[in-house]
């Protein structure tokens, strides 16, 4: 349990956050919501030790163990990635690598004293299943095991940060400190990690995040940090949009009660104050007034943009057609054969994992890069506009100041049009002056959705378009491209802009390409598994698995022979099973025997080094062993399953 009392943050006069109190409990997991700036990130830093509060106390267990998200990946650039993984639980990982230490020096030297502690700490700890824990919670994130062993510098960026993110999960913390954990994650990975949370997980998780669907799908409250405060509320991200709502209504019409009441009393003095005959009464009434205490709502830091995008004049009725595109990075084939026709007025959501060449596929089309093969054709009368993932339209470093540039896209309209349009998505008084070089990525993206605005593109193609945007601006944006009369093409991985907005569904995966016209939830209806919701894919298996089991009912009927056959080899797998399953309780059993023997204080004094290794040995033995048996014990079981039993 951590205790956070009346604390505050301050920066000069600036204040963050003050007078919050909250107790955050294990087994609940806590969204933190707010617009930027508004002191999300500060207050988890100081949560974890990294700041210091301006008031305040937080009260918390001496024992308990943090998991905090870090971005520092460059230190571990030439370590193997699953050891990167295994560090985040530091005191079992540096007692892992000194016991090899001093086996390896063991015909030299050998401190059985250390020894013992260092194993007694690993068996504590749960140590020797560190690996495989590390291992499944980087393929769960998209890492798979056969390049575990390779250092992390053959990854690319946002992988690296699936690794440390992996370092912490793999650790199993009291508490989870994550700020934004999903903005380098394909969709199957933020399902997977919503799921470790909810399913796996059981501490207390604080966790910040921009994206609606993961809010709702694994929050049992959200912390709202507005109005220089924090309010905790019960409940996901759409219910607490909804008390919201409610309570600032509530203390609206509570003020206005208030003001009306103030307003009959001030009537009554006005009317009769110079009558001598009602002179007390006016006087009670005044008296009544000052007594009525109205408390001004303060102030929300959330602020919404507005964004709006117009065609300059309709397309042709085909507005833009790839066909047989292909595209190679030396042995990584990212595109295949992909072809898509995109009709006028079409809103379509490309998805499908990381790296599978979604944004390759923007890019060829765009003419940002040159497809190894394959025809790009643009219709007639198309006006594209291009909204990339990292703003490269907005150089780095750049003097230029934020008015200036917008200017250079509409040179014709005056200045009152281009500050009117900045600001729009926020950008008011000294803001229009700021050098374009110096912007945050949400100030950034907000530029380029100006910029799209006065252009007037009729095709819109938005690579990864809410990756820096607040939950106000998300919001802003859904609204805006709603409202759009054009044609859309959008990646995305957020899972809820996808279900606002699209009209079109094209998957791209491994075994190709999946071109489906209907909205999101039509595609999970008919399809199932998009990447999108892990229960469709469950819920489409389940059928697969009716059908079969159906199926083998009619042959049966048909087929005595068949029946005979299918009962046989029931009983073969059931003996199989019964096998498997007794290896692995032997296995088991001895693996924890010979975790006795090393908890024995006196066993490596009585014990010569050779055997301590060869018992090391059987156990790391036994212990792969035990993996296998339960892959084969797995394999039985599935073909029981569709067998029918």
């Amino acid at each position: 349990m951590i205790a956070v009392s009346d604390l505050g943050k301050s920066f000069g006069p600036q204040t963050l956050f003050e007078g919050v109190s909250i107790q955050f409990n294990p087994g609940n997991r806590y969204g933190l919501v707010g617009a930027n700036g508004s002191g999300k990130s500060t207050f988890l830093r100081i949560l974890a030790g990294e700041d210091i509060p301006s008031e305040g106390t937080i009260a918390m267990p001496k024992r308990l163990k943090l998991g905090v998200l870090k971005q520092d990946h460059f230190r571990y650039e030439h370590m193997p990635i699953l050891e990167v993984a295994m560090m985040g639980n530091h005191d079992v990982w540096e007692a892992m690598v000194e016991k090899e230490r001093l086996l390896a020096n063991a015909e030299q030297e050998f401190d059985s004293d250390r020894y013992a502690d260092l194993e007694d700490l690993i068996l504590r700890h749960d140590g020797y299943t560190l690996e495989s824990r590390a291992g499944e919670v980087l393929e769960g994130l998209g890492i798979p095991t056969e390049i575990h062993l390779q250092p992390l510098s053959t990854l690319s960026g946002g992988f690296k940060l699936r690794v440390l993110l992996a370092q912490v999960l793999a650790a199993e913390p009291d508490v989870l400190l994550l700020d934004e954990p999903t903005n380098h994650l394909d969709i199957l990975s933020i399902r997977w990690l919503e799921k470790f949370l909810t399913d796996t997980y059981k501490g207390t998780a604080i966790v910040i995040s921009h994206d609606h669907r993961f809010l709702d799908n694994i929050c049992t409250h959200i912390v709202d940090v507005d109005y220089e405060t924090m309010i905790l509320y019960p409940g996901n991200y759409a219910a607490f949009m909804n008390a919201k709502v409610d309570n600032r209504d509530r203390k609206e019409a509570e003020i206005e009660k208030r003001e009306a009441e103030i307003a009959r009393h001030k009537e009554f003095v006005d009317r009769f104050r110079a009558k001598a005959t009602k002179a007390r009464q006016a006087q009670s009434k005044i008296k009544m007034i000052e007594k009525i205490v109205i408390e001004r709502l303060p102030q929300s830091s959330r602020r919404y943009p507005t964004f709006k995008f117009q065609q300059v004049r309709p397309s042709g009725r085909q507005a833009l057609e790839l066909e047989g595109i292909s595209k190679s990075y030396g042995d990584n084939h990212v595109l295949k054969d992909v072809s898509l026709k995109v009709e006028r007025g079409d809103r379509i959501a490309i998805i499908g994992p990381n790296g599978i060449g979604k944004s390759t596929l923007l890019k060829i089309a765009v003419g940002e890069i040159d497809a190894d093969a394959g025809r790009i054709e643009w219709g007639y009368e198309t006006y594209p506009g291009y909204f990339s993932q990292d703003h490269h339209e907005i150089p780095k470093g750049s003097k230029q100041t934020v008015e200036a540039w917008l200017w250079e896209f509409v040179p014709g309209e005056p200045i009152g049009y281009i500050r009117g349009n900045l600001g729009m998505v926020l950008f008011s008084g000294d803001d229009v002056k700021k050098p374009i070089g110096s912007l945050s990525g949400g100030e950034a993206a907000r530029l380029v959705f100006c910029k799209l605005s006065v252009t007037r593109p009729n095709v819109l193609i938005l690579d990864e378009p809410t990756n820096h945007l607040d939950l106000e601006a998300i919001e802003a944006l859904v609204e805006g491209l709603k409202k759009y009369d054009g044609t859309l093409i959008f990646v995305s991985h957020d899972r809820w802009f996808v279900s606002q907005l699209a009209t079109r569904i094209f998957e791209i995966s491994p075994k190709g390409y999946n071109d489906f016209v209907g909205t999101y939830d039509e595609y999970l209806e008919r399809l199932g598994d998009d990447h999108l919701d892990a229960e469709a894919v469950l819920r489409m298996r389940r059928e697969q698995k009716k059908k079969a089991a159906a199926a083998a009912a009619r042959e049966e009927a048909a087929d005595p022979a068949e029946a005979r056959r299918r009962q046989n080899r029931q009983k073969e797998l059931a003996r199989k099973r019964d096998q498997t399953t007794a290896a692995v309780e032997q296995a088991e059993s001895r693996v924890h025997a010979i975790n006795e023997l090393f908890c024995d204080p006196t066993f490596f004094d009585r014990t010569s080094r050779e055997q301590v290794k060869k018992l090391e040995n059987e156990q790391k033995t036994l212990s792969a062993k035990v993996e296998e048996l339960m892959a084969e014990w797995e394999k039985i079981e599935s073909e029981l399953s569709e067998l029918g039993t």
